[in-house]
């Protein structure tokens, strides 16, 4: 008899991490969550209440202000922009949602470049 042993996942591991996660926090209208997603290509950031299931604002690699950098250069202007989005809309408190992914890399480069703009979390 032969047991084959599978690699697990990465994706799904990520995914088991972030509902472990979301079952923890949750954003409002005062204090919304920053939500953090991650491609292999893209990063997209995005201000969420969960209470009334809206996004107030986004951000991410396609838009045109960040392009052309390399990638942790491109997660720091997506920090830079969803933090000049969301003090345009008077928010200023968040609650960040990391996706799942580690603090590390660029979602920590994101998550510094809108701490630095103006975002508390």
């Amino acid at each position: 008899m032969t047991v084959v042993i599978s690699k697990p996942d990465k994706n799904k591991i990520r995914q088991r991490r972030h509902m472990r996660v979301r079952g923890k926090i949750s954003g409002t209208a005062e204090r919304p969550r920053l939500s953090v997603y991650r491609s292999n290509k893209n990063i997209y950031a995005q201000l969420i209440d969960d209470v009334k299931g809206v996004t107030l604002a986004s951000a991410s690699t396609i838009d045109s202000e960040v392009s052309g950098k390399s990638k942790t250069e491109q997660a720091s202007g997506v920090g830079e922009l969803i933090a000049k989005r969301a003090a345009a809309k008077n928010i200023t408190n968040v609650v960040f949602d990391r996706g799942g992914y580690l603090y590390h890399g660029r979602v920590q480069a994101l998550a510094e470049a809108a701490r630095e703009n103006g975002l508390k979390f």
